[in-house]
């Protein structure tokens, strides 16, 4: 069954494409980064992207990664990267085998593990930053984080050959400003990573709302995933500029998930949320209306 139509969202002139409902599919992409925030099924336009970061190995999140591999080879693409938590390297590398002796050709991949605290340089002053969240074994979020060499203020109005003298006599004129730009969570309940600056301060926030039922917090733990009574304890102490919701199942009816929200968010909250699944919204920006 191949991927239905793609979610797009707008948020301040930044696209993010992708697919998640719980159980089904979730893969998400962020054009600008050139990263795809796990892998579904593997949607064709996540072919496009360089980088896959794979937050667990669970089939609806990490199914198409052997296809992913296998299509750039086959359009003659350079072979994309995956980062994904240790634990999954020699899986992922059996799999790929499996399919070479299947097909006949083992498809060239770039196999990156990634450790809780742990970095990666997707381009020059852009990095992916892992961290553990809870949900399967080994499981990681991820944050995409530029970083600027800023001047000091106190060496603002000088000449540039002023500077450059300072720098050639051994001055750090420069201090180092890392701006966390998007953050994945993937498939998580609560955790001590919801304390990280990295998640608090994301300019936008990927975060799972599998579970709004007040009945269902025991099938909430019991997978490891957020209830929307966690996430409203939650979110009015982080400061992103948006957050989006994804990871709803079938069951959730999208008018009751807002009507839910409006009774648990105060009103600051609510005005940065987007679900990445309402058709109804595509486009989100510091001037419009609340989402939900």
């Amino acid at each position: 069954m191949p991927t239905p139509n793609l979610a797009k969202l707008d948020i301040n002139g930044l696209e993010i494409r992708g697919y998640s409902v719980a159980g089904e599919e979730t893969v998400i992409m962020a054009p600008y980064f050139n990263v795809c925030f796990d892998i579904g099924r593997c949607p064709e336009h996540a072919l496009n992207m360089d980088h896959v970061l794979l937050s667990h190995g669970h089939m609806d999140h990490a199914a198409g990664i052997a296809y992913y591999f296998s299509q750039r080879d086959f359009r003659e693409m350079q072979p994309g990267s995956a980062l994904m938590p240790e634990k999954l390297v020699g899986p992922i590398n059996e799999l790929l085998d499996c399919w070479g002796r299947i097909d006949g050709n083992r498809p060239p991949a770039n196999i990156i593990p990634m450790k809780p605290g742990q970095e990666y340089e997707l381009r020059r002053n852009l990095f992916a930053f892992a961290f553990a969240t809870n949900h399967a074994g080994g499981a990681l979020g991820y944050t995409i984080i530029e970083r600027r060499q800023k001047l000091k203020s106190e060496y603002f109005g000088l000449a540039g050959q002023e500077i450059a003298k300072l720098r050639q006599n051994g001055e750090e004129v420069t201090y180092t400003l890392n701006l966390p730009m998007i953050t994945f969570l993937g498939d998580t309940m609560g955790g001590e990573f919801e304390n990280l600056a990295c998640v608090k301060h994301s300019q936008i926030i990927l975060v799972e709302c599998t579970f709004f039922d007040p009945d269902h917090h025991d099938r909430a733990d019991a997978g490891r995933h957020y209830h929307i009574d966690r996430l409203a304890q939650v979110l009015p102490t982080w400061e992103n500029e948006t957050i989006v919701l994804t990871h709803l199942s079938r069951r959730t009816d999208l008018r009751e998930a807002k009507k839910i929200l409006k009774q648990k968010l105060p009103p600051e909250v609510l005005d940065k949320i987007v679900f990445l699944m309402d058709r109804g919204r595509h486009k989100k920006n510091r001037t419009s209306e609340s989402a939900v």
